[in-house]
């Protein structure tokens, strides 16, 4: 697996397109167990917080996260499949927000805080999530790639990193 860019033109419009649910009934376990495995691999070796399938060329809503707890020096892994945000909070906050998708770029991007998510497990049961913070951040951009949208069409200032 290799992560597809916005500098390759083919593999841009990969990125800006919406894809389709995840069919858990054309995937076997072991398949999923895999998928998951190598997306997760691949992610920590970018050191990403985040990865949606179409960045990764696979054309299923599914994204991996692992978000960080500097309390216990930990993290919280997450596979979620075929996501929907259900709710968002009023209230917003802006964070700058770099992509691997989107190399050497970053930008300003403003979200709500809090945001409430229905999805998959990777068993194929639903799940709802109520998340805030750098997760609800990490989940709207991973959501966002699935609906072939990045980043920096809603960045207010974009970037080249230093």
């Amino acid at each position: 697996m290799k992560i597809l860019t916005i500098n390759n033109k083919k593999e841009e419009k990969v990125l800006r397109t919406r894809v389709g649910d995840f069919d858990f009934g054309r995937v076997g376990e072991k398949k999923i167990g895999e998928i998951i495995k190598k997306m997760k691999e691949v992610m920590l070796g970018a050191n990403g917080l985040g990865l949606s399938a179409n960045q990764v060329g696979l054309s299923a809503r599914l994204f991996v996260a692992l978000i960080p707890d500097e309390e216990n020096n930990t993290g919280k892994f997450y596979a979620i499949f075929n996501p929907e945000i259900t709710k968002f909070s009023k209230k917003k906050s802006v964070m700058e927000e770099g992509c691997l998708s989107v190399p050497g770029v970053y930008g300003s991007v403003e979200r709500p805080e809090k945001i409430a998510l229905s999805g998959q497990d990777e068993n194929g049961k639903k799940i709802k999530i109520q998340i805030g913070g750098l997760a609800a951040r990490v989940f709207q951009h991973e959501t966002d790639h699935l609906n072939g949208i990045l980043f920096i069409d809603k960045a207010a200032k974009i970037h080249l990193a230093a």
